[in-house]
């Protein structure tokens, strides 16, 4: 008889980790931020390279480099909590009025659980996005692309450790990024 404790196991993880991951869209689609600020780990690492368009064999050239080039973002917690305590003042001169924001999450793969799956600490999951954003009566903006997610479990709850967001994109077209990916 073949033992499947493993694969059950990794199933459960993985509807674990999809409905933190969905939660976390609910939250800023509701913008409920200091509650999403809450699932971040206070050693947070949020990150979104820029992308290049670059000739073929120049791949390793085509995303800025994570503390050395300048990025659309590359921040902590400290930088994140400040963005959102501006957000929440009401005087924020891009978010006024208010941006209406769907999150589609999607594409969720465990690539590592450490140390396994029926006793995960630390998970690294990539996923897929799709970002819907309509402002006053004629912005728009759709943005897509990848997430590659650190989370690490504390005291029982899943916390974002680290985010790296990949747009599909290397022109953006949005007259702002005050929104969280």
């Amino acid at each position: 008889m073949t033992d499947h404790s493993d694969d059950v196991a990794h199933l459960l993880l993985q509807q674990k980790i999809e409905s933190f991951l969905y939660r976390e869209a609910e939250l800023l689609d509701e913008r409920r931020y200091e509650e999403w600020l809450a699932l971040l780990a206070e050693d947070v690492r949020y990150w979104m390279p820029m992308r290049r368009n670059v000739k073929f064999g120049e791949l390793e050239r085509e995303f800025t480099r994570e503390g050395q080039d300048v990025n659309w973002f590359d921040e902590g917690k400290e930088t994140l909590t400040r963005r959102v305590q501006q957000i929440l003042t009401g005087v924020h001169w891009a978010e006024e009025p208010l941006s209406r924001i769907c999150h589609m999450v999607s594409n969720v793969q465990i690539l590592d659980v450490k140390p396994s799956a029926s006793a995960p600490s630390e998970v690294t999951v990539k996923s897929r996005f799709l970002i819907y954003r309509n402002r006053v009566e004629t912005e728009t903006d759709i943005l897509v692309g990848k997430r590659e997610d650190v989370l690490h479990r504390i005291d029982g709850h899943w916390k974002l450790r680290r985010r790296k967001i990949v747009l599909d994109q290397n022109v953006l077209q949005v007259k702002n990024l005050t929104f969280f990916f």
